[in-house]
């Protein structure tokens, strides 16, 4: 026991060593552009000024998102989807596998659950002792299930997923800014101190050093960001890519996928002005309620959740969901705790009556 505690403590350490190489490099790179390169090399004031003020809004926001993506804590499923003490005591007294998947398919049927296993099974976590919501895995680095988990990142010593996707995102398109800017702006200077038109000194070394590391940071983050703007277009993690998510219809790599307009909405929330900021934007509590009596008295009610709370994500097929109890019954699902609120603020509900 206090072998395997030394153990995780050396991993939880150890973990921390790529962070700090980014730390150091972008700290760094700090010092090189501001004093060797602005300070101590640049003649005009008035370039001095222009490229410190941009440089260090660039550096503020990518210190912001690398800040966010990495202190955000991964969002985990609410009690909900916990196994209360009689279900667990029926679940874990049962030695019949079938009968054991049977008691997780009458949990889940209170629960807005559309995924399955490969099997065709509910997703149980044996670890945490949940039914799994759709999209949401189980890491075993951070040791708990993840909503919508998309990886666990080493550069940033988290799982990215529900709560930070969107942070990280903003991390790599700020830190291909920050790249582009100083790779633009010092590459003059790099062909002066290249072909010898400055003197040799203690900045040639910073400049030159900076110029390398600047591009080759930002053809790597490059590749990345692309994929991940594929990825939201698509509307699918990258575990997703890798294995279509399975519903009770069978596999569906475009499940979730309602278009490009909403998977972007989805992780970067509704307003267009807040895009571009590290801040939760995704979940809103808009409503939009269109009266039984506009459309007549015999409609049917179909409720979906517009952008997804980390446990329930639009469909492709938004028909599924008026066959689960859950979704036709708005108290059902709400939390009654105080930990409850941001899921409840992040539902945004469109009822529609459907003669």
């Amino acid at each position: 026991m206090a072998l395997s505690r030394g153990l995780r403590c050396c991993q939880r350490v150890f973990s921390w060593i790529p962070v700090l190489i980014i730390t150091s490099v972008v700290l760094w790179s700090y010092y090189a552009y501001v004093f060797e390169l602005c300070l101590f090399t640049l003649k005009s004031t008035v370039e001095k000024v222009a490229y410190l003020l941009v440089f260090h809004v660039c550096f503020v926001m990518f210190c912001w998102t690398y800040w966010k993506s990495i202190f955000t804590p991964p969002s985990s499923p609410c009690k909900k989807f916990q196994l209360s003490y009689s279900d667990k005591h029926r679940y874990e007294m049962e030695e019949r596998p079938d009968v054991q998947k049977q008691i997780l398919v009458e949990i889940a049927r209170k629960l807005p659950i559309f995924t399955r296993a490969q099997s065709g099974a509910i997703r149980f976590c044996d670890r945490c002792q949940v039914l799994k919501p759709d999209r949401c895995h189980h890491c075993s680095v951070c040791e708990t299930c993840v909503l919508k988990m998309d990886h666990h990142c080493p550069w940033v010593n988290n799982c990215v997923g529900f709560s930070n996707y969107k942070f990280f995102l903003l991390f790599l398109s700020y830190s291909i800014l920050y790249c582009v800017f100083i790779a633009t702006t010092v590459c003059q200077y790099f062909l002066k101190f290249w072909v010898g038109e400055l003197p040799n000194g203690r900045a040639k070394f910073h400049v030159l050093f900076l110029m390398f590391v600047a591009v080759m940071f930002f053809v790597s983050l490059m590749f990345l960001f692309s994929y991940h703007c594929w990825l939201v277009a698509k509307n699918r993690s990258t575990l997703e890519a890798f294995s279509a998510p399975v519903f009770v219809s069978g596999p569906d790599k475009n499940g979730f996928n309602v278009g490009v307009r909403r998977n972007v909405q989805q992780i970067l929330g509704e307003d267009r002005r807040l895009w571009l900021v590290p801040v939760f934007t995704r979940n809103t509590c808009s409503q939009e309620i269109r009266r039984r009596n506009d459309l007549g008295d015999n409609g049917l009610v179909n409720l979906f959740i517009s952008q997804g709370n980390g446990h329930y994500f639009p469909l492709k097929n938004q028909s599924s969901e008026s066959h689960n109890p859950l979704l036709a019954n708005e108290d059902m699902w709400e939390e009654s705790d105080d930990g409850s609120e941001a899921e409840s603020q992040g539902m945004s509900l469109y009822y529609y009556f459907n003669m």
